[in-house]
């Protein structure tokens, strides 16, 4: 199975390349200057060329707060995009999986969101990344569109290494408490994907596509996400540092959060017969990780 990903340096795309070299599975990251998801052409193109049995859609806009006064670029990118590789997967004959966003959803419900709920994102980023999703779905019904959320690996800019990196200097730090979500390690959804795309390569079951929610098992808030985090700094490397919970109104920002994240993950576990690790579970490899590189 040869497996194409659009994006070269994001979270999903070096969990997969490092997933696929521990299985043997061939993957291919494209990013610039071969393809810019904001020239369909470019797109095109490359997968003709490489001719993938799957096409992984990753890479993204995710500046998160700075989409709010750059939508077009955002739109550009997670919208019209998103259409143009799950479209030149269609022309290939290829399945396309997108990764989207619990950002989809407003936050306001008591429960964790299924797949049947309705969108109503509170974001530019959030609706760019829904208006991708309807992209998706409307040029390649060969599609696996999986919402995940709180993406944290050993790679690129999350959480886990934000926190880490101000343990250095920091003892005490302010947390949001009341943003409630599903902390979900790259590397988990990479094992993922890959089940996923062979499934789909093999066959052509239509229930087999779709949108499920992807996530790490459990819950947490960012403070709870964060005092784990410390636990662990603090067995393994004798750091310790205490966080203060606080208010999403003590933190403001330019983009609305949802307060509630959580993702039901029931469809994909009855679908595909996957569900993933408990968060913290996997945040202590994720950790060991970093913290074997002196990180």
């Amino acid at each position: 199975m040869r497996i194409a990903v659009t994006g070269k340096q994001g979270q999903v795309v070096q969990s997969l390349l490092r997933r696929g070299a521990e299985m043997g599975v061939e993957i291919s990251a494209v990013g610039r200057p071969e393809i810019d998801l904001a020239d369909p052409a470019s797109i095109a193109a490359a997968f003709s060329a490489l001719r993938p049995d799957v096409i992984v859609s990753a890479a993204a806009y995710t500046a998160v707060d700075k989409a709010e006064s750059e939508a077009e670029l955002a739109f550009s990118v997670n919208a019209a995009g998103a259409g143009a590789v799950a479209e030149a997967a269609a022309r290939i004959g290829a399945p396309v999986i997108h990764i989207s966003t619990d950002y989809v959803f407003s936050g306001d419900k008591a429960s964790a969101y299924s797949e049947e709920d309705a969108t109503a994102p509170i974001s530019v980023y959030g609706r760019s990344k829904l208006a991708g999703e309807k992209a998706v779905a409307a040029v390649n019904p060969n599609h696996v569109i999986l919402r995940t959320a709180w993406v944290y690996s050993p790679f690129g800019t999350n959480f886990l290494k934000t926190m880490l990196r101000l343990s250095e200097t920091r003892d005490h730090l302010r947390v949001v408490a009341d943003q409630i979500g599903c902390p979900t390690s790259a590397l988990d959804i990479a094992d993922a994907i890959l089940a996923i795309a062979s499934r789909i390569v093999a066959d052509p079951e239509p229930s087999l596509r779709g949108t499920f929610h992807l996530t790490g098992g459990g819950e947490a808030s960012w403070a709870d996400f964060a005092e784990e985090i410390f636990t662990e700094l603090s067995k393994s490397a004798g750091r310790n540092v205490g966080v203060e919970r606080i208010p999403t109104a003590d933190y403001p920002t330019p983009a609305k959060r949802p307060a509630n994240s959580r993702l039901n993950g029931d469809k994909l576990a009855r679908t595909y017969g996957i569900r993933l690790p408990e968060w913290k579970q996997s945040m202590t490899v994720v950790m060991q990780d970093l913290l074997n590189k002196g990180l």
